[in-house]
């Protein structure tokens, strides 16, 4: 999925689940920024202190990671969470929508509610969560089982002479890259393309095992926010048993799966400026506010506020540690990032069967 549902969506069902629009914010944007935090390593202040942080993405073009055994501490426990479902490590690494493993890791977050990294640990997980509808049937470890073939995506939008040619040309290109990223990135849904986080899409594929899989993104992406919906529900009542709370409202899923349906433009940054102006605009009902603007890097962003820093990789003069550091939301992400990796690597997949760290 991308930034129009982790942080546009996500920060939608927060509300409707009971959220302030404070406290939706930061759950909205902590979702969102496990695909922006690049930055691994240790920060190191002016004074002599540290701070550890572990990446939560790979820095776009960075093909090394294909190969490096740190994608399975990235790409594993944040974007394509393993089922622990069959017998060999490939089987029990495939990421299954809404798994026994996904309902755990949600349960470990709501249990952490009154902590200080609570609402940051909520979104990270909830960007885990959802992602198991739109990554379903690809692994987080290099795998055979993530190979593509035959990719084909479904258009009923009626074109003249010259669209289709233009389309039959993209599809030759396509299956040109299709070819090559199955060769060049064994990890994840690379050789997939765009098509797994396109909430409208509808699309097939010969997978590794060469069998046909046929999906229908819609309702799984809708399913996927009624799930996150009963989290947030679960998360503000104090209830681990989530899946047992109602759901969005009936008007509210409508108008949803609307928005998702219909907002089809290719950038998704500018889906999110879609979305963000039917909800200014009362679009989902129970609903009509501004949200603010999302900020990765430079200035506004986390890292800035906590920092002053404006690079990826932390060049220029050392920041001042200060309190105000501590109680950052760029600290407190990093910190529930880390907790949120040590439950699902150390604890949760393991009591499936499954150890990838």
């Amino acid at each position: 999925m991308n930034i129009d549902f982790h942080y546009g969506v996500i920060y939608i069902v927060a509300r409707i689940g009971g959220m302030t629009p404070s406290q939706a914010l930061t759950v909205a944007h902590a979702c969102q920024y496990v695909d922006d935090a690049t930055t691994s390593g240790i920060l190191r202040f002016h004074g002599g202190e540290t701070f550890e942080r572990f990446a939560t993405a790979h820095k776009m073009f960075d093909y090394a990671n294909t190969v490096s055994d740190q994608n399975r501490l990235v790409w594993a426990p944040f974007h394509f969470l393993p089922a622990g479902q069959g017998e060999t490590l490939e089987e029990k690494a495939v990421c299954r929508a809404d798994s026994a493993v996904a309902r755990e890791v949600v349960r470990r977050a709501i249990r952490q509610r009154d902590t200080e990294t609570g609402l940051h640990r909520l979104g990270v997980t909830l960007h885990t969560y959802v992602d198991t509808w739109a990554h379903q049937g690809f692994a987080g470890i290099e795998s055979p089982g993530n190979r593509v073939h035959s990719l084909e995506a479904q258009d009923c939008t009626p074109m003249g002479w010259l669209a289709n040619l233009t389309l039959a040309m993209q599809h030759l290109i396509q299956h040109v890259e299709e070819d090559v990223l199955t060769l060049a990135l064994p990890v994840g849904h690379g050789a997939a393309l765009h098509y797994p986080d396109q909430p409208w899409a509808k699309w097939h594929y010969i997978d590794g095992r060469n069998m046909l899989v046929k999906r229908h993104n819609l309702p799984e992406f809708v399913q996927a926010a009624e799930m996150a919906c009963r989290a947030v529900r679960a998360y503000v009542a104090g209830r681990e048993d989530f899946e047992n709370e109602e759901g969005m409202p009936a008007n509210v899923k409508e108008a949803l799966t609307e928005l998702l349906d219909t907002n089809r433009i290719m950038d998704d940054n500018q889906r999110l400026r879609a979305i963000c102006e039917v909800i200014k605009t009362g679009g989902i009902p129970g609903l009509k506010e501004p949200i603010p603007d999302y900020v990765p890097k430079g200035i506004g962003s986390w890292k800035y506020k906590a920092t002053g820093l404006r690079s990826d990789d932390d060049t220029g003069d050392k920041p001042l540690w200060t309190e105000a550091f501590e109680k950052s939301d760029y600290r407190l992400f990093h910190d529930a990032v880390k907790e949120h990796r040590f439950v699902t690597t150390q604890e949760v997949l393991p009591a499936y069967g499954l150890r990838i760290a």
